[in-house]
């Protein structure tokens, strides 16, 4: 007999370390190849961080890196939010078939409160910044663009 996957723990695992995967290792085992290609973006994200922190915000790598954190910090709340809204008879007959049906009561309903507020405020942090760099990059594409030009007038 399979042993028995909680709702709450399921909910709160997501919540907490749903970047790594580890909601997927309880739910699925540690053979689960989806949980495990969570790291690497992950991993890539936080070296985008460590990258930004050393060199700073001209780092144009870390541009790329820093938003692969925040999209898998997003993922691990939306998966929160999809485990602490499953109704109950839902989550047993799909993790735990021929057990007795246990209530989960309030908890995965708070994990899904906090992870509606923590993944709104990434999401919408991951949008702005990707959106600031890229549109720093083009305005910086455009003076380099106009900038020869600009010297060719003063010479004339």
């Amino acid at each position: 007999m399979n042993p028995y996957r909680s709702k709450t723990v399921a909910t709160w695992l997501a919540l907490a370390f749903g970047a790594i995967g580890l909601h997927r290792f309880y739910l699925k085992g540690w053979g689960d190849k989806l949980g495990w290609l969570h790291l690497l973006p992950t991993a890539a994200g936080l070296v985008g961080a460590e990258r930004m922190s050393t060199y700073g915000q001209d780092d144009r790598l870390a541009w790329l890196l820093i938003p692969l954190l925040g999209l898998m910090i997003t993922q691990g709340m939306l998966c929160a939010i999809a485990y602490g809204l499953t109704p109950d008879e839902k989550w047993d007959a799909r993790h735990n078939p021929g057990q007795p049906a246990h209530a989960t009561a309030w908890l995965p309903v708070f994990g899904v409160i906090l992870a509606l507020l923590v993944g709104g405020a990434v999401l919408m942090g991951t949008i702005a910044f990707s959106a600031q760099r890229y549109f720093e990059s083009q305005a910086e594409g455009a003076d380099a663009r106009a900038a020869p030009s600009a010297g060719a007038d003063l010479r004339a």
